[in-house]
């Protein structure tokens, strides 16, 4: 909403709490349903009328979006946090098991990671580098890979843990891509 000036006014309390908990619930149910779960299913499971989820979110792909920029901030945060961390090369690993294990468990989070040009892209690929760049001075990772390699190391491993999950092998495949990113022994 805006007032005469075009200026969006803040939301009241009791809007905000229903926005972040339609928020909440719509990460939590697209985590297990992928984009296909419905603003019905997103109401009834937040305790709220269909009317409230559209009224913040006026249409699915509106959500969808809000959804993905909470996600993408969650995974750029981490990246960011960990780029200082005392253990460069345990950093840049746990992150990228971390980000594996939540994407290979979360079909629109696999979704999103798997879209080309996105804005969450950018900005992973962007957080990723320094973290990348400090792993690399110490030793622990090979100096020949880009940010835009490790991605797309992460997007093949996204897809091979999917399958090893039903086989009941999740995050083997994960760790042989880090040993693989490790610098060969001389």
């Amino acid at each position: 909403m805006g007032d005469d000036h075009g200026v969006a006014r803040p939301l009241r309390a009791d809007a905000r709490r229903n926005r972040e908990r339609v928020l909440q619930v719509a990460r939590e149910a697209m985590s297990g349903g992928g984009l296909t779960v419905s603003f019905h299913e997103i109401a009834r499971r937040a305790g709220v009328g269909v009317g409230i989820v559209h009224r913040h979110f006026p249409t699915k792909e509106a959500l969808v979006e809000a959804v993905t920029l909470a996600r993408a901030a969650d995974l750029v945060a981490d990246a960011h946090a960990l780029a200082t961390a005392e253990d460069a090369g345990a950093a840049f690993f746990g992150w990228f098991r971390r980000v594996a294990e939540r994407a290979s468990a979360d079909q629109a989070l696999r979704d999103l990671l798997d879209g080309a040009g996105t804005r969450l892209e950018n900005d992973l690929v962007a957080a990723l580098g320094p973290l990348l760049a400090r792993a690399q001075r110490v030793g622990a990772v090979r100096g020949d890979l880009a940010p835009e390699d490790v991605r797309d190391l992460l997007r093949g491993c996204l897809a091979a843990e999917r399958w090893a999950r039903g086989r009941g092998r999740a995050g083997r495949l994960t760790e042989t891509v880090c040993d693989g990113m490790r610098p060969r022994p001389s």
